[in-house]
């Protein structure tokens, strides 16, 4: 076993007596040792549990014979970092999750992991880790949060972001916001809806990293406490087998989790995540490919925020594997052949599959669109790809154009929404927001909740070299790259700039002569950095664009 060179042999017994410090006895050193890495905190309304979860994985563990040892990682709020300085830290974090659970596992080298994430970046960060140390292991997550009730309506995180919007353009009393504030979120788990965290917790199970109900089932339920305990017992049987995470995420099973994201219209951080973590696995997924993806698989689901349905609707309609199941149906079909963490292939995982209710997952004969929920549009404002959420987007916007507005950082546009200086048919650009400008690319919520909630989001565009939360609605394009603060495109757009959004073309042009952008391109200089210590500054230097996942460079 790995574990045995820290614990076999005469010359371990000073390792030996430091485990016993901690009161392992001989037995549970005779057993395989399962490192349980999670992110339990008192910040993020995900992650509050993780410490219930965790001891359910424990006993799994213990139940099929292993020895359970956890460890924590850090772990970024996005809702709570959103709109200030804390938010430029998020997608940053990422990396230092990975690192940290390769750390851990390699300097104690457990003979198998399993790993306990919910929100944003933490997923994403455990996964490119389990695939870089790869070693059996698989993931299960915290599961998502009910929808809160409010005068008789599903409500969540968004709803109070998009109400601010509302108070502002005199909608909604200030009385009535904090009500809502008080009924939104009704307890753990990661905010209800087809937002990043559930997107990537969604993903994990369609790549076969994680078992059939990790994305979908609430976080309340006793269901997830059977989920982990038989996570715990999974992962033995990964042992036993010598399962790895790269015999799973080969580049079939990649095909097919963006088969799901595009059938479930995930958000469109999953273009930055997906791409990295295939990037550990070793296999390359050009931004292209997610157009070719969409253009075969139908958006079948219509979930918060784009649509009526929540999570919880999903897991009972038969959750992620009812999704992939009616794939199957398509012309192009599903890798059925793949492993997954069960033990078994996709194909004996899904003979027990079942669609159990037609209004939340459609048939794909009759989708809720006939093209998948992400969309990456090219043109000479975005030559290297611009990412929007098309499923979520009003069929009015689908096609704009308008005359630019632009900022230069998320607070000016913030400002300018609420306002009132937004007119209908305009297009608001922000920028200097990318992975190096930001730096750590922010997400954009409340400038986009705030549209949305002064009545514009069927006649106004927003377009930056940022992201957006995966609770973002609209005609919202992100990712433009290459991004403002290294002389992309973006940055030379000025007041009043025609801008064209086409996205069935999946286009995006500015609308300037190349005459004219080429005496701006070069009057442009770059900005100087926003923050010059500390590692937001380290992350500035080594990121690179959007539209390879924001990954760091091989150069670092």
């Amino acid at each position: 076993m790995r574990s045995d060179a820290i614990k076999k042999g005469l010359e371990r017994a000073p390792h030996r007596s430091l485990l016993k410090a901690m009161g392992y006895t001989d037995e549970e050193l005779r057993r395989p040792l399962v490192g349980v890495g999670h992110a339990h905190n008192e910040i993020i309304p995900g992650h509050i549990h993780l410490d219930k979860i965790l001891e359910a994985v424990k006993t799994g563990i213990r139940m099929a014979g292993g020895t359970p040892i956890s460890f924590a990682t850090i772990g970024v709020c996005d809702g709570i970092a959103m709109n200030h300085q804390g938010m430029k830290y998020s997608l940053a974090s990422r990396e230092l999750i990975a690192d940290s659970v390769e750390i851990m596992a390699q300097a104690h080298p457990f003979d198998a992991l399993v790993l306990i994430p919910n929100c944003d970046k933490i997923t994403p960060g455990m996964l490119m880790a389990m695939l870089r140390v790869n070693i059996p292991a698989l993931m299960v997550s915290g599961g998502p949060m009910l929808t809160g009730r409010f005068r008789g309506r599903d409500v969540h995180l968004i709803s109070v972001f998009e109400g601010v919007g509302r108070v502002r353009a005199g909608g909604m009393s200030e009385e009535e916001l904090g009500e809502l504030e008080e009924a939104a979120c009704p307890g753990c788990g990661s905010c209800a809806g087809m937002f990043t965290a559930n997107s990537m917790n969604c993903l994990t199970e369609a790549v076969g990293l994680g078992l059939p109900g990790n994305g979908t089932i609430p976080a309340v339920s006793a269901a997830r406490i059977r989920l982990a305990k038989e996570a715990g017992m999974a992962v033995m049987r990964l042992l036993e087998k010598n399962i790895r995470p790269r015999d799973i995420a080969t580049r079939q099973a990649f095909e097919n989790a963006m088969a799901v994201d595009m059938a479930l219209g995930c958000s469109t951080n999953t273009v930055l995540h997906v791409p990295a973590i295939a990037r550990e696995a070793g296999v390359e997924l050009p931004l292209a490919t997610f157009n070719e993806v969409s253009r075969r698989v139908p958006h079948i689901c219509s979930l918060i925020p784009g649509g009526p349905h929540s999570l919880q609707q999903l897991d009972e309609a038969g959750g992620v594997q009812a999704v992939m199941a009616e794939l199957c149906a398509t012309q192009a079909g599903l890798h059925l052949e793949v492993m997954t963490a069960t033990g078994q292939t996709l194909g004996e995982n899904l003979k027990k599959a079942k669609v159990r209710d037609r209004e939340v997952i459609k048939q794909v004969s009759d989708p809720y669109h006939a093209v998948g929920g992400i969309a990456v549009l090219y043109g000479n404002l975005a030559p290297d790809g611009g990412v929007v959420k098309q499923s979520a987007v009003s069929p009015e916007m689908m096609s704009h154009r308008g005359p630019a507005r632009v900022y230069n950082s998320e607070e000016e546009a913030q400002a300018a929404i609420l306002g009132g200086q937004i007119r209908p048919g305009e297009v608001v650009v922000i920028r200097y927001c990318g992975p190096k400008g930001g730096p750590g690319m922010p997400e954009m919520l409340s400038p986009t909740s705030a549209i949305i909630g002064m009545g514009l989001g069927k006649s106004v565009a927003l377009l930056t070299d940022g992201r957006f939360s995966g609770g973002t609605q609209g005609a919202c394009i992100g990712h433009v790259s290459p991004e403002a603060a290294v002389g992309g495109p973006i940055a030379l757009v000025e007041e009043g700039d025609e801008i064209v959004v086409d996205i069935p073309g999946h286009a995006l042009t500015l609308s300037v002569p190349e005459a004219v952008l080429a005496k701006r391109r070069a009057a442009w200089r770059p900005p100087a950095p926003k923050i010059t210590t500390g590692y937001l500054a380290r992350y500035a230097r080594q990121v690179t664009s959007g539209s390879t996942g924001a990954v760091l460079s091989e150069d670092r």
